[in-house]
């Protein structure tokens, strides 16, 4: 039971009556609940009022207060704020993965699941939805009192609670009731959305019923859209929570956010299954329900999207993203110990959301779509409203195949880094070997299968599958060696370092789409291993191919290629070289479409490359409106992302920037946003210093895709010489950060600010706060490497680039 009062700065009164079975009561009982001792009121066990010990984030319960079988602990508290988000409107519960202790006491951990039964009361004008239905709604002097029936039987983290000023849409669809909670205020984007965000989840929901056999196994759906949401979604049992952003799109979106909405809808529905009914033992095994919600996903979304290469929507969503993190000194593997609950955070991150899938992927083509299907429909029968570890899972799919399950998930699963793929040909025979080279010694071979495309002078030979289960594979292409050309993972199946020679570019015409992303993917690794590919060259490839190519997916993987090249990985005298020719092809480019969502694609990308005073000008005159160019919408958001840009690419004009996108910005939380990134947006380098400090203040990194949209500004790659100095301190406050923010939090906001730098003296900062810490907390250290890894890159390819010309 909480009472929440209007104001965000008063406390939150609650008690909490906790039920519970106890086995042997020889020992004191730990319940978690990680806040001030002076804010448990009272605590009263078995009907009689105690004086526990409060110590190291538990109220203790002494064993002569327990008793064997039926036990209940009563206690009134103060509710700790640091997971209730709340704002002067609005407030929302965000628990995963052992946050829900900051709030009240419990048991809180995965395995020990629970029924809840929520009393919330709300101010006046307030709504409210939890995991389990209303049953009562009563007036209560100036506001009202919520009722929620008694939830299905969850997790700790799953449980939540959303309350404010929300706007609340209900429909039927497929016989099934949904409720929305929403605040936007643009009612033209709501209808033009509405109907759509209805329309997937159903869909999911149909999807998921009929492949595991199982239907939907809770009381009620729902889901609230919240502003600045700290993640994409979250799998809130019957109450999912998603950023409003990603489900209320824009006018005329891209292939790739229509895409990306309905993936999301699809990955958190999926969760309802797998890690809600099923759920993991321990966060070790986090990443089961994270890549069973990915991999069901993209299942789910195939068949709404009959004109999409859903192969290369797979390729272009993961492997950039995976191999982000295995080819860094700071690589993971996909099932990693963990400790202690309190570091179960950083387990969340691109090898359990991007590599796991994968992994997955390669393990359905060994088991075959059937039995794989079958094997999950055991796993969740087995395991429904309980829990289980990824060996469980193993053993079942182990006992359908004779195939060695066990030591090939020993390789996926358990170890980190990927392999380089080496081909070898002998000039005689014209055979060919393929071997797989482990980069950390330790002769690992990643059992997998992909396809082989290859061409002679010109002409298209016959593919193949390759199926590569020891260190050498052996192959054959007809064909002369010095006439053939070969492309490895042309079907975007396999993983790891694919050399591909910059001359398959010549047959870029005759590639299919899934070999068009797969030789991006693999062509931009080469260009980050030691320089394999000139990153210069590469660049004027890619203005070439964006010209003309007519996939979305496609071109929105190379203009995010172009984009990393053109800032970090090629000097400035290079981007300064290039920026006349990218500029004026991006922009060409961008009149020449036709179709509206292409058209502002190739405007966002010329916006953030433009750099020439006369392209700024531009961007100033499109965003300004004295400048119109017809099929082009523009949101608020889009407005004010661009008035972010033009603040740091026309430093004479940012104040007025600023006060012009303020006065014509009318959403209210938009409104707030932009109050709180305007230092970030000043000239003034003494004033981003001071909004730096501010930062070192919990309280002012309560939203953090806030904060990191300020740090974004604070370190583009244009101010990279003013911001060096934050790198040393945004280090010393992370283990802070760990502990205070949401799971993505520590790494995105080293993403922001490490990545657009590329100095020695950056470098060296990096590297000499690791070597003066070496207990460092090894999860942290990790997301360091990991977010590291581009600008240590950049600074090797700089300093080959000076080698170059000084040989020269």
């Amino acid at each position: 039971s909480l009472n929440v009062p209007a104001e965000p700065e008063n406390e939150i009164e609650g008690s909490v009556e906790i039920q519970f079975e106890l086995a042997a009561n020889a020992e004191a009982l730990q319940l978690d609940f990680r806040e001030e001792a002076k804010k448990v009121i009272n605590v009263n066990v078995n009907g009689t009022d105690i004086v526990p010990e409060i110590r190291d984030e538990h109220i203790l319960i002494p064993a002569s207060s327990l008793v064997v079988g039926p036990n209940q602990v009563s206690i009134n508290f103060v509710a700790g704020d640091s997971s209730l988000n709340r704002n002067p409107e609005y407030l929302y519960t965000l628990f995963v993965p052992d946050r829900a202790r900051t709030a009240f006491p419990l048991f809180d951990q995965p395995d020990l699941k629970a029924n809840y039964t929520l009393r919330l009361s709300v101010p006046e004008g307030w709504t409210a939805m939890s995991n389990a239905p209303i049953a009562a709604v009563e007036s209560a002097g100036a506001g009202k009192v919520y009722q929620f029936r008694r939830s299905d039987l969850i997790s700790s983290y799953l449980f939540s609670f959303v309350a404010g000023r929300f706007e609340v849409v209900e429909r039927e669809v497929n016989g099934r009731l949904m409720t929305m909670l929403h605040r936007e205020t643009d009612d033209d984007k709501v209808a033009r959305n509405v109907d759509d965000i209805f329309r997937l989840h159903a869909a999911s929901l149909d999807w998921l019923e009929e492949y595991t056999g199982i239907q939907y196994p809770y009381q009620k759906f729902g889901f609230a859209l919240i502003p600045a949401f700290q993640y994409g979604g979250m799998e809130h049992v019957g109450a999912i929570q998603y950023r409003a952003s990603s489900l209320f799109l824009d006018e005329s979106p891209s292939e790739t956010r229509l895409l990306g909405r309905a993936g999301l809808i699809a990955h958190e529905t999926a969760h309802m299954w797998f890690g809600n009914l099923v759920t993991m033992e321990w966060f070790n095994d986090v990443w089961t329900k994270e890549v069973f919600a990915n991999f069901m996903a993209a299942k789910i979304v195939n068949p709404g999207f009959p004109e999409i290469d859903h192969d290369l929507n797979f390729l272009v969503r993961h492997y950039p993203r995976a191999y982000s993190v295995d080819r860094s000194r700071g690589a993971n593997p996909i099932r990693q110990d963990l400790p202690n609950l309190n570091e179960a955070g950083q387990m969340y991150g691109a090898i359990i959301y991007n590599k796991a899938p994968i992994m997955m992927r390669q393990l359905e083509m060994i088991l075959g779509e059937a039995l794989f299907r079958e094997g999950m429909r055991e796993y969740l029968d087995k395991h429904a409203f309980a829990n289980a570890t990824w060996p469980a899972l193993v053993s079942i799919l182990d006992d359908k195949t004779d195939e060695d399950l066990l030591g090939w998930s020993e390789i996926w699963v358990n170890t980190p880094g990927r392999p380089e793929m080496i081909a070898d040909v002998d000039d005689t025979t014209g055979r060919s070997t393929l071997q797989q080279h482990d980069p950390a010694g330790q002769d690992r071979v990643w059992p997998q299968i992909f396809s082989v495309a290859s061409w002679h002078e010109g002409v298209r030979g016959d593919d193949f599958s390759l199926a590569s289960r020891s260190p050498k594979t052996a192959f054959a292409v007809a064909g002369e060696p010095a006439g053939k050309t070969v492309l490895f993972n042309a079907d975007g199946r396999g993983y790891g370092v694919f050399r591909t020679s910059f001359g398959i570019l010549r047959h870029w015409d005759q590639l299919r789409d899934v070999e068009k992303g797969s030789t991006l993917i693999n062509l931009y690794e080469d260009v980050l291993n030691q320089g394999q590919v000139d990153p210069s060259a590469y660049l004027a490839a890619l203005g070439e191919i964006v010209i003309e190519e007519p996939n979305q997916l496609i071109l929105n993987l190379a203009l995010g290629q172009i984009s990393r090249i053109y800032w970090t990985l090629v000097p400035a005298a290079t981007r300064d070289e290039y920026a006349p020719d990218i500029e004026a092809q991006l922009w060409d480019a961008m009149q020449r479409q036709s179709d509206s969502s292409k058209r502002k694609i190739f405007f966002d990308a010329f916006a953030d490359v433009a750099i020439s005073r006369n392209r700024i000008r531009d961007v100033y005159e499109v965003w300004s409106g004295s400048r119109v160019i017809d099929d082009l919408p523009f949101s608020e958001n889009d407005q004010i992302a661009l008035a972010r840009l033009l603040a740091i690419k026309m430093p004479d004009k940012a104040g007025e920037i600023f006060d012009a996108q303020l006065a014509r910005t009318e959403n209210p939380d938009n409104r707030r946003k932009l109050a709180f990134l305007a230092p970030s947006m000043s000239v003034d380098p003494d004033v981003r210093d001071r909004f730096f400090d501010s930062l070192k203040e919990e309280k002012n990194r309560a939203v953090e895709s806030w904060v990191l949209e300020a740090l974004e500004n604070i370190h583009h790659p244009l101010r990279t010489n003013s911001s060096e100095k934050y790198i040393l301190p945004s280090l010393e406050l992370l283990q802070e950060i760990q502990i205070t923010g949401d799971i993505f939090f520590p790494k995105r906001w080293l993403d922001v600010t490490l990545a657009n730098h590329r100095t020695a003296t950056a470098v060296h900062t990096v590297e000499t706060f690791l070597a003066e810490r070496p207990n460092y907390n090894a999860q942290l250290k990790m997301k360091i490497l990991q977010s590291a890894d581009m600008m240590f890159r950049a600074n090797r390819l700089a300093n080959a680039d000076r080698a170059r010309k000084q040989l020269r």
